[in-house]
């Protein structure tokens, strides 16, 4: 038995080319003659299709110049319509070959040549009658109104934020924070495996969690439940009753450190993502783990979920945004627009809208679908978080401790500024990487690489005369993508 001789691809689509060509090169040259007529009408066709509404007026003026004539009445009876000469398509009267009224007039012959005086069955306008073309044709003119550039709004004033308290007392970058729903007090995780619950009015330490062996990266606080979830590098996701300051929950089965969880807002249930490429939701109270959102192809930085729907949307490494729906445990659609890597994303507080963040820009996206809003450009450090407040305020934390305010509907930024290091620290310690805002909305907390928590606040003394808004949308630069 032969062996088979093996050909490089290459070599195949070659033959498969020649081929092809072999078998067709027969018919080259025997295709049918050109039909002048069906060119005609194949044209008018076209024709009135894009310019159906401006021939029509057209009939209607020559209509009525027709009935005007036969009464004897050589002045325009219809001042407001205008006849076909005036409607922009005045270019066959210096012999433009293709326009309009040049097919009105009786089309192309075989030969090339006008056919002037006969009118066409498939023309697209009756021919005016002849002597009468410039009649009064200087009085009327039927202009398009063109269609109003669409207005930037004017964005709403918003005071600047100002420093209002520095809270130490963790031994490793602060990775997260979480307010509770009474607004009494807040949960953060650090590097140094201890979750420290602190009293909001005061800034003062009331309480520390340890149980994590390794970075805790999130923290929630249930708004129906007395417990607090949390999650870390150690792939541990921990259950604790605030009652009794204990776990009393693992929620076992993610492969890798656990980056980032949510609660759902009206059902008992728990999302978490991380570094093995996937999102679980899990039952709260059975801890059975739900579904498996696998389809990122690198870490998920980054998981909320909303009410309405009910949807889970992540973002991940791998330049994706995805949104799922939480009862079939499947993706509804994947937003491709970023360049970069997606590692925050936030729910409006009050609009069906949320917002992602990567190094190239923030996009605004509307639910449930995903539609693209805007873009939010000038922020262009590694973006770690953002948080949104019911005032309209958009507030996102750079790797390099910048910070940057911005008007969620206009997407003016108002305010910036290099978020101060503690005393002590490197100058490369500088980095945000997570915010929260109060359920006031009225203070902003930050947890940053020095090691501290950061409170900010409005300022007070601040008015649209001292802090004006320096609107120039002539210079604003909008990429619709």
């Amino acid at each position: 038995m032969e062996d088979v001789q093996k050909h490089s691809v290459h070599t195949l689509i070659f033959r498969s080319l020649k081929r092809t060509h072999d078998l067709f090169v027969s018919n080259q040259g025997n295709l049918p003659d050109f039909d002048d007529h069906l060119e005609k009408v194949r044209r008018s066709i076209k024709a009135r299709d894009i310019y159906g509404v401006v021939l029509d007026r057209a009939n209607k003026a020559l209509d009525a110049k027709k009935l005007s004539l036969q009464n004897g009445d050589p002045e325009r009876p219809l001042a407001a319509i205008g006849d076909a000469a005036d409607l922009s398509m005045t270019a066959a009267e210096g012999g433009a070959g293709n326009s309009l009224v040049r097919y009105a007039r009786g089309g192309v012959g075989a030969g090339g040549k006008e056919k002037s005086n006969s009118i066409n069955s498939t023309s697209l306008v009756r021919a005016s009658m002849p002597g009468n073309s410039g009649a009064g044709s200087t009085n009327s003119n039927v202009q398009l109104i063109p269609k109003k550039a669409p207005s930037i709004p004017k964005p709403k004033w918003h005071a600047p934020w100002k420093l209002s308290r520095v809270i130490s007392g963790h031994l490793g970058w602060v990775r997260c924070i979480a307010v509770e729903p009474g607004n009494e007090w807040f949960a953060t995780g650090a590097g140094d495996r201890v979750i420290k619950i602190w009293d909001l009015a005061s800034g003062k330490l009331k309480l520390s969690l340890t149980g994590h062996v390794s970075t805790v990266r999130g923290v929630a606080v249930s708004s129906k439940h007395p417990y607090l979830f949390s999650c870390g590098e150690d792939r541990q996701v921990k259950c604790w009753d605030l009652e009794y300051n204990k776990v009393i929950r693992h929620y076992h089965g993610h492969l890798s450190a656990v980056y980032s969880l949510a609660l759902h807002p009206t059902i008992d249930v728990l999302a978490t993502s991380g570094r093995d490429s996937t999102a679980r939701i899990w039952d709260m109270r059975t801890k059975a783990n739900v579904h498996t959102l696998t389809g990122h192809t690198n870490t998920v930085a980054s998981v909320v979920a909303q009410a309405t729907k009910p949807q889970i949307i992540t973002g991940s490494h791998d330049s994706t945004v995805r949104l799922w729906d939480l009862a079939a445990g499947k993706s509804l659609c994947t937003l491709t627009n970023h360049k970069k890597s997606v590692r925050s994303i936030v729910l409006h507080p009050s609009l069906y809208m949320f917002a992602s963040a990567s190094p190239d820009n923030i996009k605004q996206w509307r639910c449930p679908e995903g539609n693209f809003v805007q873009n939010i450009s000038g922020h262009t450090a590694i973006v770690n978080c953002m948080a949104a407040n019911t005032d309209g305020v958009l507030a996102s934390g750079g790797d390099n401790g910048t910070m940057f305010f911005w008007d969620w509907r206009t997407g003016y930024n108002f305010q910036r500024f290099q978020a101060p290091v503690q005393p002590g620290s490197m100058d490369s310690e500088a980095g945000i990487f997570a915010m929260c805002f109060d359920q006031s909305g009225t203070r902003l907390i930050t947890a940053e690489a020095d090691k501290t928590i950061k409170v900010y606040k409005e300022d007070d003394e601040a008015s649209e005369e001292t802090h004006p808004v320096n609107w120039r949308p002539e210079l604003l630069k909008r990429r619709k993508f």
